[in-house]
């Protein structure tokens, strides 16, 4: 029998045993495949049938040449060939910036657009930057042409490590909304991080 002064206990542990498992498996990354260096991993989160995203490498270059390019609002033309138009809605040096894009996506789908925040932490002590985009809400109205992306995020972790390498990070999900079917979304999915970091490697070697 459980006494009343036990009760909180039983529950906590209850709790982690149902609780934890699931947690566990939502951060556990599959590794799917390597390119130039780039490892590409994906993930199946709970509650969603679309795939998160994780590519890591490492490059021969300075935190300075790497930060300057990821950090860069004005100057976003090597994200994706698919951006028809970006819009600077506030910047703060290593701090934040903002900003409203729009994707041009073939036919039948519409295209879509997405207004972000990004915020900027960095480690006094080693160096190590973040980059954490999320959506910004109820800042740009929403177009009745285009399918607004409200279910968003993604992480840049740039990492100084020694004889003048450093390592990168990219981590991210996207819900494309409309009618874009999951089983399309996560065939493709490993392209984003594969993309983007050899555009990074290109700019900062």
């Amino acid at each position: 029998m459980i006494t009343r002064s036990r009760q909180p206990l039983f529950l906590l542990i209850l709790l982690l045993f149902v609780i934890l498992p699931g947690v566990l498996r939502a951060q556990s990354w599959q590794f799917a495949k390597e390119r130039d260096g780039i490892k590409v991993y994906t993930r199946t989160d709970e509650n969603s049938s679309l795939k998160s995203f994780k590519g890591v490498m490492e490059v021969h270059s300075t935190m300075d040449k790497v930060t300057s390019l990821i950090g860069n609002v004005k100057n976003f033309d090597w994200w994706d060939d698919d951006i028809r138009e970006i819009k600077v809605l506030g910047f703060e040096k290593d701090k934040f910036f903002k900003y409203y894009l729009i994707y041009d996506v073939p036919w039948p789908f519409f295209d879509r657009d997405l207004c972000v925040e990004t915020l900027v932490t960095i480690d006094p002590k080693t160096g190590r930057r973040t980059y954490m985009a999320r959506p910004l809400p109820n800042v740009i109205p929403e177009n009745p042409d285009m399918v607004r992306i409200k279910n968003y995020w993604q992480k840049w972790t740039i990492i100084p490590m020694e004889k003048g390498v450093i390592k990168l990070v990219m981590e991210g999900f996207v819900d494309p909304g409309g009618t874009v079917p999951a089983w399309l979304y996560n065939m493709v999915i490993t392209d984003t991080p594969l993309k983007v970091m050899r555009e990074v490697q290109k700019r900062v070697e």
